[in-house]
């Protein structure tokens, strides 16, 4: 069994996967209105994955005996800028998501709870490659500022990928 300490900071972290869930899905609706479908396919399974991650943490919360009570999501903006724009606030928000994981590390260090430190190890690894993944998005856009033929490739590419 966990401790309450504990049991709130994930539960607080399941509410933050979610959220960030309903971000990527309202820029992809963005996307998709700006007749980029690669970039908004690329937002859909990014959507996919964080409801997974969400799913991964709610699941280990049950699996530990404890009780996961769903938060509110807030509602997520609508215009989130161009592409560049787009790109710089993933980043941005996966730096606080790596931020808030590190935060719940520390307190299952503090805690001693040992399975939890485990479980987190997946979600460590996870965030480096989301913050790679995001700022090389976000370079390509930069370099490729002003060179409509080149997004559209980049859109191609990023309409390619799988879901994990």
């Amino acid at each position: 069994m966990m401790s309450k300490k504990m049991l709130d900071a994930l539960n607080e972290q399941i509410a933050l996967e979610l959220s960030s869930a309903y971000l990527y899905l309202a820029m992809g609706a963005q996307l998709d209105d700006e007749n980029l479908p690669g970039f908004a396919h690329w937002m859909k399974v990014q959507f996919q994955e964080e409801t997974e991650h969400g799913m991964k943490l709610f699941d280990y919360v049950a699996d530990r005996g404890g009780r996961v009570t769903l938060e509110a999501i807030p509602k997520p903006q609508t215009d989130f800028g161009s592409p560049a724009d787009i790109f710089k606030a993933v980043l941005e928000h996966e730096r606080k998501v790596t931020a808030s994981i590190h935060r719940l590390y520390e307190l299952a260090l503090a805690e001693k709870d040992y399975a939890t430190q485990a479980h987190l190890q997946w979600f460590i690894t996870e965030q480096v490659e989301e913050e790679k993944n995001a700022e090389g998005i976000l370079r390509q856009i930069q370099a490729m500022e002003g060179k409509a033929h080149l997004m559209l490739m980049l859109d191609r590419h990023l309409g390619a990928r799988k879901a994990d």
